[in-house]
């Protein structure tokens, strides 16, 4: 009686831990499942975001492309010549484009960036004759902004735009005599008089300046020509025209910086007569920004002085 008092107790025990190891398994199974289930939803959300998705451009009848620049024109945002060249491409390329609107709202940048878009314009116009490209002011369109907008075959504007300064500036601060204060010593190394051209920790040296000037004078000769061009008999003489001075859409209207009031749509619908929009803006996706920054933020690290801006604006 005993022995079998014994199976029944090693059957029971038997059977409890059997029952036990099943129910761990299917609890395992299903936190498995769980986490590839949650890892699989992160890893769509930054596909999706990686490669900044969103609708393909219609492909219907005929539509007007629309391409933006928004923001500081610069090599690490999407105001940048690479993407705005590349949508640039896009919007002529496509087969049923019957005109293509450049919208700008950007106070300016690179000098650089800029005069790759401007060039880019001017020979997709010789490669595409028969479509117009148009510029859309919105708030501002200023600088660099508007040495863009110079190239296209006219510029639209509201009456309180903001267009022009026309001009170029190297902006940065001076701390030599804060950190002399502070009893800092400034150490700097360099192979060549003048590497440490402007360094904002040193006093201004004057032949930097006059240098500084000319390199300035040249870029802003360089803008002037470029607006001339553009525009050519459009521009009135007036008084400060290419000195930096900003200007409301109206006044820009009289004094040839822009040629009519008109909106996105109202350009769309009345002058190209295509009135569907088609947007070939491309925006750098979530990996392409971290990417860029991260490698921008290791060029600020390893740079022994600190950098120069030098914006047209």
């Amino acid at each position: 009686m005993a022995d079998d008092n014994n199976k029944d107790w090693e059957r029971s025990v038997l059977e409890r831990l059997a029952f036990s190891a099943l129910k761990e398994q299917r609890r395992a199974r299903r936190w498995s499942i769980f986490f590839k289930l949650l890892g699989f939803a992160y890893l769509t959300l930054f596909l999706i975001l990686a490669l900044d998705w969103r609708p393909a451009a219609d492909s219907g009848q005929g539509h007007t492309a629309l391409v933006e620049i928004d923001g500081v024109i610069a090599t690490d945002g999407d105001a940048s010549a690479e993407n705005i060249v590349s949508s640039l491409q896009a919007a002529f390329k496509d087969k049923n484009t019957r005109g293509v609107i450049l919208r700008i709202n950007s106070p300016g940048g690179s000098p650089v960036q800029a005069g790759i878009i401007y060039e880019e314009i001017r020979r997709l116009r010789g490669q595409y004759p028969d479509i117009p490209i148009y510029t859309v002011v919105e708030d501002i369109c200023a600088s660099g902004g508007y040495y863009i907008a110079a190239a296209t075959d006219r510029i639209y504007v509201n009456k309180a735009s903001l267009i022009g300064s026309i001009g170029v500036v190297i902006d940065q601060f001076g701390f030599a005599e804060a950190i002399d204060k502070l009893g800092i010593e400034r150490r700097v190394l360099t192979a060549g008089e003048n590497k440490a051209f402007l360094d904002p920790f040193s006093p201004l040296q004057p032949e930097h300046v006059e240098h500084a000037k000319a390199m300035l004078a040249e870029i802003h000769g360089q803008f002037i020509e470029a607006v001339k061009q553009g525009r050519g008999q459009r521009l009135k003489e007036v008084p400060g025209l290419f000195s930096g001075l900003i200007w409301t859409g109206a006044r820009g209207l009289e004094i040839g910086l822009a040629d009519a009031f008109g909106s996105v749509q109202s350009v769309a619908r009345d002058v190209i007569k295509a009135e569907r929009l088609a947007d070939f803006t491309q925006r750098e996706g979530f990996a392409e920004r971290f990417a860029k920054r991260l490698g921008s933020t290791m060029a600020d690290l390893l740079q022994p002085v600190a950098p120069k801006s030098l914006s047209v604006r």
